[in-house]
C-alpha cells in the first residue's frame, strides 16, 4: 500500500496560521466543522482522538441525503510531529456508497508556514488507484468547508481579543 509513489498528491495554501490548520485536523470540534464532502457531517459523539505516535483518530461520517450511509474512519497514527505532521494508516469501513468496498489508505499530511501567516498543506495518499479520483474530489469539497471553518475560527478569536 505505501510502496512506491502515492496515488494522490495535493498541495493547498490556506489563509490561516499553521497552528490553526493543524488544530483543524487534530481537535474533534474543529474536524467536525469541515471533514468530508459537502452534505456530509460528523456526529460529535462519534469522534475520538488520541493524537500521538501510536495513537489514533476515529470518527463516523454521515451523508445527509442518505443517512443510512455511515462511513467509519479509523486512523492508526504512526508518526506525529506537533504542528508539522500527521502520518498513518486510515481504515475505511461501514455502510459505504454503492460500488465502494472497505479499504485502507496511508495518508501523510504535512503543515508548512507560508508568507503572510498562511499555511501550505501537503497531502500524500497511497490508496487503491481506482479510488484516487473520488478521494481527490472528497478533499476538494472538504477544503471548501475547511476554508469557511478557518475563517470562522479566526473571526471568533478576533472577537474575543476585542472584548
Amino acid at each position: 500500500m505505501s510502496a512506491g509513489a502515492p496515488q494522490l498528491v495535493i498541495s493547498r495554501v490556506f489563509d490561516a496560521p499553521r497552528r490553526l490548520v493543524y488544530r483543524a485536523f487534530t481537535d474533534p470540534e474543529h474536524l467536525a466543522a469541515w471533514w468530508g464532502p459537502i452534505g456530509n457531517s460528523l456526529p460529535r459523539d462519534e469522534i475520538e482522538f488520541d493524537v500521538r505516535p501510536g495513537g489514533f483518530q476515529r470518527w463516523t461520517e454521515v451523508n445527509a441525503a442518505e443517512p443510512e450511509l455511515r462511513v467509519h474512519v479509523h486512523v492508526d497514527l504512526t508518526d506525529v510531529a506537533e504542528g508539522e505532521l500527521l502520518d498513518g494508516v486510515m481504515h475505511v469501513s461501514g455502510r459505504l456508497p454503492e460500488g465502494v468496498e472497505p479499504f485502507e489508505t496511508r495518508v501523510r499530511v504535512e503543515f508548512h508556514d507560508e508568507a503572510g501567516g498562511r499555511t501550505r498543506l501537503e497531502i500524500r495518499q497511497w490508496l487503491p488507484e481506482h479510488l484516487a479520483p473520488h478521494s481527490k474530489e472528497g478533499w476538494r469539497q472538504a477544503f471548501t468547508k475547511l476554508d469557511a471553518a478557518l475563517m470562522n475560527a479566526q473571526a471568533v478569536a478576533a472577537d474575543h481579543r476585542e472584548v
